[in-house]
């Protein structure tokens, strides 16, 4: 980046400082403009720089339940921290960021954040029990899903489509971006159970 100086990454904050230009600029003859320092924070990572905020959070690792340890504007000490936000993950807002929970509990209870995605093993998305939460890479937390998704409208059962051609149920898997056909059945849950089986012989981040 032409310009600037760039600090080494310090735990997971990278500081990018804008070197300061003083006096006259040859070329176009107009004084520079002085620029101030910009932070590149991750948004769950700015709590580092706020401890103080920690105070504020009681965090249960064998219940996973995240509670207000003091009572402050809007706060009450001992009362649930966070809502369930619409895709069912429970989101608490400190300060004025939000934080996802099961990220939070990874960072209490380690003292670090993790460096990839956080998994719920069970597929709760509200369990946030240490136990229940796993470093996860992309893949290996979709392959964890255990339920359709929300355009699978045929019979809203995980790895399970109607096929019109033949007039029955198909299971497909996908494994290294690869489409892998698992076979044709006359009963839905009969192909459930055929998808659920290779998925679980497919699929290491499989937990069903």
């Amino acid at each position: 980046m032409p310009g600037c100086s760039v600090l080494p990454r310090q735990g997971s904050v990278c500081v990018i400082f804008d070197q300061w230009a003083t006096g006259v600029d040859t070329r176009t003859r107009h004084s520079s403009r002085r620029v101030t320092p910009t932070l590149i924070l991750r948004l769950d990572e700015r709590l580092n720089m706020q401890n103080s905020c920690f105070e504020r959070i009681a965090y249960d690792k064998e219940s996973g339940v995240f509670r207000w340890a003091v009572s402050a504007r809007g706060i009450s000490a001992g009362k649930l921290a966070g809502h369930i936000n619409a895709e069912g993950y429970r989101v608490i807002k400190i300060g004025r960021q939000a934080y996802m929970a099961h990220r939070l509990a990874w960072f209490l209870s380690n003292g670090v954040w993790p460096d990839a995605e956080i998994d719920h093993i069970n597929g709760v998305k509200t369990d946030n029990r240490l136990c229940n939460l796993r470093e996860a890479t992309r893949s290996i937390n979709s392959q964890n899903k255990r339920v359709a998704q929300t355009n699978n409208k045929s019979c809203g059962l995980l790895g399970v489509t109607w096929n019109k051609q033949h007039g029955k149920w198909q299971s497909k898997i996908m494994v290294n971006k690869a489409l892998h056909h698992v076979g044709l059945f006359d009963d839905a849950n009969v192909a459930h159970s055929a998808y659920l089986a290779k998925k679980r012989e497919l699929h290491a981040g499989c937990t069903i």
